[in-house]
């Protein structure tokens, strides 16, 4: 099995993370890079695989170099050295010199987990209130991140983003590499991005899990809201620990509840529609050489926190009115289908614990 080989600082637990860093099936390819979650640090980490000619390594030597931080967000900026640093590993085994400087040099920018009280302290999903306007909190950007996001899924975001707003478990299964399915993880916790203040305290917070296997079963059973990927296909079996399974580009969910969500309605072919034309007149701005500054992350966390937030808003305004009756036209205006998005709109006054009276009930009368 998988063994964790060396590691500074010494005293750290890392407990699973042999398995966590080195995704199930990875021995089919060549490389790949895996984020995961440990305890309340995310981790990423970088897998190569090389052929050798060593009846003892039964022909190939695989290894994962990672690092783990109590953030995700600035994880990307190693990516390079990690990727390095693990070709390094399997042509000279055993030597250790580059970590150890690495360590030496970036420990400092960590918080001591020994003398504050961080470990205590849960790992919140980021601060959605202008997430946008600081670039050092992005992922990573491959080129394209969400433009392959917008591409693999298509109109499906729109069930992806319904999902994500409810704060349900999603779980994102695929055959290895796994890398670019780290992505759709962070591209789904996007989708549920508000920015207005004071609202839903009580909401669980959306966490971006990144890989899991079946070492982290236990732990999931304890979460009422995540977002991860695997590669294990066990997990399909498993109903009782997510709520929405996507298969590549199936999504699905054995919730009969959540079924009507699974529907594609005239609202949502209408904001995929925006989303794109939006998306294309940012290309041509940017052919003609007029903007350069904004890129597609930005056009898509916007148009969705946009969108979250007018929908949030009219109802915090319904709420404080004195009949609190949500109607057709509020849901038109919140760019909703009165009908297709009837079961969306109870379940998410349900979930954020918003006090309306809903009268969508009779089709013919909207």
């Amino acid at each position: 099995g998988n063994m964790v080989e060396w590691c500074l600082p010494q005293d750290i637990d890392l407990e699973g993370v042999e398995f966590k860093s080195m995704a199930s099936g990875s021995h089919k390819i060549q490389s790949d890079f895996i984020y995961f979650r440990k305890g309340l640090c995310f981790g990423l980490a970088c897998f190569a695989n090389m052929p050798v000619e060593s009846e003892l390594e039964r022909g190939a030597r695989m290894k994962s170099v990672g690092i783990l931080s109590p953030s995700y967000t600035l994880l990307y900026r190693y990516m390079h050295f990690l990727e390095n640093q693990v070709r390094h590993q399997l042509e000279m085994p055993g030597h250790y010199s580059h970590l150890e400087a690495f360590y030496d040099d970036k420990k400092g920018v960590l918080p001591d987990s020994k003398s504050t009280p961080t470990s205590q302290q849960p790992v919140h999903w980021l601060p959605s209130i202008h997430r946008y306007m600081y670039p050092e909190m992005k992922i990573t950007h491959p080129a394209g991140c969400m433009s392959q996001f917008i591409k693999f899924f298509g109109e499906q975001i729109l069930v992806l983003w319904k999902f994500a707003l409810l704060r349900k478990r999603i779980l994102i299964f695929s055959p290895p590499p796994v890398g670019v399915v780290c992505y759709r993880v962070y591209c789904c916790c996007c989708l549920a991005n508000v920015s207005l203040p004071g609202l839903g305290g009580t909401v669980p917070e959306s966490k971006p899990f990144f890989y899991v296997n079946v070492a982290d079963i236990e732990m999931l059973e304890t979460e009422v809201s995540y977002v991860a990927c695997t590669t294990e296909k066990i997990f399909e079996e498993k109903r009782d620990l997510y709520d929405v399974y996507v298969d590549n580009q199936n999504v699905k969910t054995h919730h009969e509840h959540l079924q009507p969500l699974l529907k594609i309605n005239n609202a949502d072919k209408e904001k995929y529609r925006r989303l794109n034309d939006q998306r294309q007149m940012l290309m041509y701005s940017q052919e003609v050489g007029e903007d350069c500054s904004s890129c597609e992350e930005d056009l898509f966390i916007l148009f969705f926190m946009e969108q979250n937030n007018r929908i949030f808003q009219t109802l915090m305004e319904v709420s404080a009115s004195q009949d609190k009756t949500l109607t057709a036209d509020h849901a038109r205006g919140m760019g909703l289908d009165p009908q297709g998005d009837r079961n969306f709109l109870m379940d998410l006054l349900e979930v954020y614990g918003i006090d309306v009276m809903l009268v969508i009930d009779n089709p013919c009368c909207t």
